[in-house]
């Protein structure tokens, strides 16, 4: 890799670190080919994305940003999860390192909140994005149903004892 393409792969980097909602760090040694390829579609599906680099390209990269934290965890064979979502690539990363035991977490950041294996893994537990977003339109239509059902309540109950007096009459 001659100078100008190292430069690419940190400015790359670079913007990775700083558009993330979340990055994990992770070591993958041992992983096939195979279970890469396995985490990375799961990790897309997710609206996140993987990447291995050079450590002290990264740590390069790292220089002034939220989660220069991190630069101490790339050491050995480690990989980049990272997603826009604060909690996707936890999530993903999480649940694959459960049935994978060649994938360790080392810890991660969240803006500039520095993780620890546990960080991540209570990240991981939260609510994603879409989660949080369906939950709040169920909350604000649960009022709105009620006011319809409580407005349609009485026009029933009076059609109801109109055709009583209706059925008493005849």
């Amino acid at each position: 890799m001659d100078r100008a393409q190292k430069e690419k792969v940190v400015e790359e980097l670079g913007q990775i670190f700083e558009s993330s909602g979340v990055v994990v760090v992770a070591h993958y040694e041992g992983m096939t080919v195979a279970q890469m390829q396995d985490l990375r579609a799961k990790m897309r599906d997710a609206g996140g994305s993987v990447r291995v680099a050079k450590n002290r390209l990264a740590k390069i990269a790292l220089k002034g940003q939220p989660c220069e934290s991190i630069g101490d965890l790339l050491t050995g064979m480690t990989v980049l999860s990272y997603s826009e979502d604060p909690v996707a690539a936890a999530k993903v990363i999480d649940e694959y390192a459960k049935g994978n035991d060649k994938l360790v977490i080392l810890g991660g950041a969240m803006g500039d909140t520095a993780l620890d294996p546990e960080g991540v893994k209570a990240v991981a537990k939260m609510p994603s994005r879409e989660e949080l977003i369906a939950s709040i339109v169920g909350i604000i239509g649960a009022p709105a149903s009620n006011i319809a059902g409580v407005i349609g309540a009485p026009a029933s109950n009076i059609a109801s004892i109109l055709s009583t007096i209706e059925e008493k009459a005849a």
